[in-house]
């Protein structure tokens, strides 16, 4: 029997309600044997995933997430056994979350005109553990203090993309992302691409470095996962899947709900080289 993996988890690092501990007791309930813990530009969440990995004998690849952008089109880039030490790696996430901090103290800002005065941006940040915070934890602040039914109505009412409180976050090219991931010794991949709408930017993401597409993601019809593998296959790309799981921030998918063989783990790791 194949040993399953699930290669795009988030914790309460970034922008999950899930603790690294969560995310390895419910990876075990579920028969989950390798994770990558991929948070939003930080990777703070890695070290103590690993630690509560230990009696579990999962084995956790260092990822991350970072946001990108390309002609109005939001793009996200996963990255693969990285080196989380790497120096220009750290600093750009620094720049990044402070970006992010930013953004919320804008976002908080604009909420007071709707009456919600008693947020604060420390309380918003002590949800994320570190500086890159996140609408799901305001959502979560928001929900917890009663101006709104469920996290999710946070958004439909004030921060989704179309909210009266949105504030756009840190912007940079898909190339720029890959290029950050590659010389920090990662392998870069395009994340949930059915979702981003931008497969004619593939060849040249392709020429940028990129090396793998995630093709298989919850919630996507067989045929529209089994177009996308026969694409990385075209331009000789790795191919991975995962839950995207958030915890309560996401309520259409969670850990257990996709998995992939491990197989494909193996295959990313030969195109490391290391």
């Amino acid at each position: 029997m194949s040993r399953a993996a699930d290669l795009h988890l988030h914790t309460n690092y970034s922008d999950s309600t899930l603790t690294p501990l969560d995310v390895i007791e419910q990876s075990a309930k579920y028969g989950i044997s390798c994770i990558a813990i991929t948070d939003h530009d930080t990777v703070e969440g890695i070290y103590p995933t690993l630690e509560a990995a230990k009696p579990h004998q999962i084995e956790v690849v260092a990822g991350v997430e970072l946001s990108s952008e390309i002609n109005g089109r939001e793009v996200h880039i996963l990255g693969y056994f990285i080196d989380y030490h790497n120096k220009r790696l750290l600093e750009q996430f620094l720049c990044m979350q402070d970006t992010r901090v930013g953004r919320m103290k804008k976002m908080i800002d604009k909420l007071k005109e709707f009456g919600i005065n008693n947020v604060e941006l420390s309380e918003v940040c002590a949800l994320a553990q570190t500086d890159s915070v996140g609408r799901p934890h305001l959502a979560t602040i928001l929900y917890e203090k009663g101006w709104v039914k469920s996290v999710r109505a946070a958004f439909d009412l004030y921060i989704s993309d179309e909210g009266p409180a949105y504030v756009e976050k840190f912007k940079q090219t898909p190339e720029e992302a890959i290029e950050l991931i590659r010389q920090a010794g990662g392998v870069a991949v395009l994340a949930h691409p059915m979702l981003s709408g931008i497969d004619e930017r593939i060849p040249q993401f392709v020429e940028a470095g990129l090396g793998g597409i995630e093709a298989y993601y919850p919630n996507v019809p067989k045929q529209g996962m089994e177009f996308y593998v026969n694409l990385a296959k075209k331009y000789n790309l790795a191919v991975t899947g995962g839950s995207d799981a958030h915890g309560e921030a996401k309520d259409n998918t969670w850990i257990g709900k996709l998995t992939i063989p491990y197989e494909l783990v193996e295959d990313l790791k030969k195109r490391t080289g290391r």
